[in-house]
């Protein structure tokens, strides 16, 4: 690897967002700053014996309005939306596919899951109808790297390809595998995100017999109250976010609207336990610190976090320490928000709705509430910018992501 490709600038130039608050990313930023929830009672299936009976489902969904018919018929909701956001964030970033040289472009989508719609769906065909039945797109449909390859096809993307698969982090290691890929100079172009649709009973059986969701089911759009005394778990969302990274040299080369710059990444693990953060926050904490030297920046100069900030009593407790290991006095400084509070916990998409979260933020100057923040637990006594959107000074911002297995990514985001 010569230097100049390893110290290429890479920055963001297309957003891409599908959600439960906004199925693209103008409505979805509106959705945010206003402090609208998304968080309903299931309808995808019924949820009338589950413990958890509430999620941010992408409700008015019709795949067949954004993609081919036959297409949508033949992939999981996951693509479906991971293929839309995309695409979005394609045309938001105004390449013209056509001039580009597709061996130069590459596409990153993870998913923490995969098509569970389509193993359950399947799963039910082969019980009920026998193995003939089974269609033969289950396949293609189930892994967790179809995205990716789907997207591949629909823009003649030649490079470097593949489905991360970290859990709750993977978005934001799609985003940073991402930004690798063009530093090292084996792309000028990378489609980066993450897309997750396990709104299932199954997915839900198996949450709910971990005690991880809230059963707040009377009140579903107060259920997720990140760093508040009062949380009982997560709340399961889907969606997708995807946004489009290029070399500086590359989007200045072609005259396109820049976003911000993707200036440092950092991925660890805490080696400690299967689904439990470490309760000292080694891993996140170190994740913190070497995203910031990767930008070249010091704790002083982070002006907000997006926090991975679950509503689950251990994450929130012990990102919360984290932060105060990496950011000492500036901890209490920094504007800190769970975005989670209004979309649900996206799981493998969650990274790449965060880091949207995060350039939205620059681009506006406004950082988004943490909601439902109204008694806050004294293990959790930083700055959650509580309820209401707070306009801000912003010039630097982190993401921070964790997954099951210990996984964690920060990503760091600049203006220019």
């Amino acid at each position: 690897m010569d230097t100049a490709s390893s110290t290429r600038g890479v920055v963001v130039t297309g957003l891409g967002v599908v959600t439960s608050i906004g199925h693209n990313a103008d409505a979805f930023w509106a959705g945010l700053v206003a402090g609208r929830c998304g968080i309903k009672r299931v309808t995808l299936f019924d949820p009338a014996e589950f413990a958890s009976q509430i999620g941010a489902e992408v409700r008015d969904w019709d795949p067949a309005r954004h993609m081919d018919p036959k297409e949508a018929r033949r992939n999981d909701r996951y693509t479906q939306f991971g293929f839309v956001a995309a695409r979005q964030a394609v045309v938001d970033s105004g390449l013209e596919m056509a001039k580009e040289d597709g061996d130069r472009v590459g596409v990153i989508i993870g998913s923490g899951i995969g098509g569970m719609h389509t193993y359950e769906t399947q799963l039910k065909v082969l019980a009920e109808r026998g193995p003939r039945r089974v269609s033969p797109f289950t396949i293609p449909a189930l892994i967790g790297n179809m995205c990716a390859g789907l997207v591949a096809i629909e823009f003649g993307a030649r490079g470097p390809n593949f489905g991360i698969v970290s859990a709750c982090a993977t978005g934001a290691h799609a985003l940073g595998e991402a930004a690798h890929a063009i530093r090292r100079g084996d792309a000028d172009v990378m489609i980066a995100g993450g897309s997750e649709a396990a709104i299932t009973p199954f997915a839900y059986a198996s949450f709910c017999s971990m005690k991880a969701m809230s059963t707040r089911n009377d009140e579903p759009e107060k259920a997720c109250r990140p760093f508040d005394r009062n949380r009982d778990g997560f709340i399961m969302g889907e969606g997708a976010g995807v946004v489009v990274l290029e070399s500086l040299e590359h989007a200045r080369a072609r005259g396109a609207r820049i976003y911000c710059e993707l200036a440092g990444y950092a991925a660890t693990c805490d080696a400690f336990h299967i689904t439990q953060p470490d309760p000292d926050g080694k891993g996140l904490s170190l994740a913190m610190v070497r995203a910031l030297a990767s930008a070249g920046v010091n704790p002083t100069q982070i002006d907000y976090i997006n926090a991975h900030g679950t509503s689950t009593p251990y994450n929130d407790k012990f990102e919360t320490l984290a932060i105060k290991k990496v950011f000492g006095e500036h901890a209490r400084k920094v504007g800190i928000s769970s975005t989670k509070s209004m979309t649900g916990h996206l799981l493998g998409a969650a990274g790449g709705i965060e880091s949207i979260v995060c350039i939205k933020t620059l681009q506006t100057q406004t950082i988004a509430p943490t909601i439902n923040l109204d008694e806050p637990d004294p293990d959790c006594d930083l700055d959650y910018v509580p309820n209401v959107a707070r306009p801000a000074e912003l010039r630097t911002v982190m993401s921070n992501n964790l997954g099951f297995g210990g996984q964690n990514a920060a990503v760091i985001f600049r203006a220019l």
